[in-house]
């Protein structure tokens, strides 16, 4: 058996060619260490049940763990965890019929006219407020607000994630935004112009 590497400040592709190189758990602790609180907080406010979270993460965990030789390294490892992260959310909110339907065909059908809201006008929004206000929009809404804004993630990642063409993945950014805005309105009038 060779020397383990004790350095946990490896990058996420050394820990991975690390791990496959050597099957030493620690190495794949130390992306378990990095990403399992950030899935469990994209779980947790996806499926908004604690229990739900927590077997999520794990379940998540598990098919990383299976499936991290197939990780090709054509994107962030982050990304292929967070892709992963919102599938399986999506899978377990269709299979428990929360909603007929995360998205719609919109693109297939006429694009309404929507009025862009600046990204500043979203951002300026009290913490507390915003996170009521994402509870209140479709969940395929605040799925793409959070990748974007809250993941930082370019329209590509999102587009690969979500497997949608970029000018779909920009409407449904633009439209998300949208109905946050109305939301807004519609909660907290008192703080309108």
């Amino acid at each position: 058996m060779g020397k383990i590497k004790r350095n946990t400040k490896l990058s996420d592709i050394e820990a991975i060619r690390e791990y496959l190189r050597t099957k030493q758990p620690l190495y794949f602790n130390i992306l378990y260490k990095k990403y399992s609180i950030k899935v469990y907080s994209k779980c947790l406010s996806l499926l908004r049940d604690e229990g739900l979270a927590k077997d999520a993460t794990q379940d998540i965990f598990i098919k990383i763990f299976l499936n991290l030789a197939k990780f090709g390294a054509q994107s962030k490892f982050s990304t292929w965890v967070y892709s992963i992260t919102y599938n399986y959310c999506i899978d377990i909110i269709r299979k428990k019929k929360k909603m007929r339907s995360i998205f719609s065909d919109e693109m297939e059908n006429p694009p309404d006219i929507v009025e862009d809201v600046p990204d500043a006008e979203l951002l300026e929004i009290e913490v507390s407020r915003l996170k009521v206000i994402l509870d209140k929009i479709p969940v395929g809404d605040k799925m793409v607000l959070l990748m974007k804004y809250q993941d930082e993630m370019q329209i590509k990642e999102v587009a690969k994630v979500l497997g949608k063409t970029d000018s779909a993945i920009k409407m449904k950014i633009k439209r998300a935004k949208h109905k946050a805005k109305l939301v807004y309105k519609e909660l907290y009038p008192e703080e309108q112009n």
